[in-house]
């Protein structure tokens, strides 16, 4: 596998700078190392571990066919120092089917960087995810992905937050893709929180359709979404929806999209109270370029190329919490090529 590959989507394979790897190359499952945190495949876990069952397939409706991917548990009051990371790459077969079980407990703490990227020209890529984050735990989940124009992938990812934990999530799209849709969707309890980040970039022929979904179910829940997307000839489709269940519950949803040479956004931010004392709020935006922006910059002694990429750079800058410096330089590499594509 080309190690440029790799480092595109944050994999590094080095035990000085991680805490664990998985890679599933096909539906072939490897476990480099793992030091302080149990990772081995789903497969492997439900045959190892009778309650296991209890968690598998328990947010998500089980789907046929044949299924692994990755198990991962921090143990109570564990707080894993480097990351753990896990790459799924599609290389020979026409579909890879994925399901993956990540379970922080009690007190813990992780840092999970997932990188999907293909060889194939075409195929199909399947992941299902179920986080569970217990009792204080904290879960950052950076999942980063370099596909090939005409695959075709479906994410399909749920969490489940216990009382006062948190969960971080952080989703980059900087290549093109034929078809992606994904909607993750978290459930949170008493003072539980939920963050969730996306960068977004959709080429021509490429059709996204992309959001997150939080229902704040317990007492001082809250949740932010926040999405970035560029078309460039693709279509986008930008979703976010925030049910607040409970007292005292708050969500801030914020979805802006630019528009270069043609393409689509269709942006759907949702807010839905069913409680009286829930606080609630969206901003939404789509537009171009403005050309006084880029007349502006062109003043202050820059090019029209120039100011361009500065505006591009500007607007897909957000801040993406808990990443990795590491990953931070990585993508800063991907956003240059995508402004040089882009102008």
């Amino acid at each position: 596998m080309p190690e440029d590959s790799l480092k595109k989507v944050g994999i590094e394979g080095d035990p000085s700078k991680r805490s664990a790897s998985f890679m599933m190359v096909d539906n072939k499952p490897i476990v480099s190392f793992a030091k302080n945190v149990e990772v081995m495949s789903t497969k492997q876990a439900l045959e190892k571990y009778e309650w296991l069952k209890d968690y598998s397939w328990k947010l998500i409706e089980e789907e046929e066919g044949d299924f692994d991917g990755y198990f991962i548990r921090v143990p109570k009051g564990v707080k894993v120092d480097f990351p753990v990371e896990a790459c799924l790459y599609l290389k020979r077969v026409k579909s890879q089917r994925v399901h993956n079980i990540v379970i922080a407990e009690e007190d813990s703490e992780l840092n999970l960087i997932t990188g999907c990227a293909s060889e194939r020209i075409s195929g199909l890529h399947l992941g299902i995810s179920e986080f569970y984050v217990k009792k204080n735990a904290k879960v950052t989940f950076t999942m980063i992905h370099n596909w090939k124009k005409k695959n075709e992938v479906l994410p399909k990812t749920a969490i489940k937050v216990e009382e006062n934990g948190t969960f971080i999530s952080n989703y980059v799209l900087l290549s093109p893709v034929k078809y992606l849709k994904s909607y993750p969707t978290a459930y949170l309890d008493r003072n539980a929180r939920a963050v969730f980040s996306s960068i977004v970039v959709g080429f021509e022929d490429s059709e996204i359709d992309l959001g997150s979904r939080v229902y704040l179910n317990g007492e001082g829940s809250s949740a932010e979404i926040i999405s970035r997307s560029i078309s460039r000839g693709g279509k986008i489709v930008a979703r976010g929806h925030i049910i607040g269940n409970a007292e005292g519950a708050k969500g801030h949803l914020e979805c802006k999209g630019m528009i270069l040479g043609s393409g689509v956004i269709h942006a759907i931010p949702e807010l839905e109270a069913r409680h009286p004392n829930v606080d609630l709020s969206h901003e939404a935006a789509i537009g171009k370029i403005a050309e006084d922006e880029i007349f502006y910059l062109m003043t202050r002694g820059l090019s029209r190329d120039e100011a361009i990429s500065l505006i591009i750079r500007g607007f897909m800058d957000i801040d993406i919490k808990g990443l990795p410096e590491v990953l931070k330089k990585e993508i800063d590499k991907a956003i240059e090529l995508v402004e040089k594509a882009l102008i």
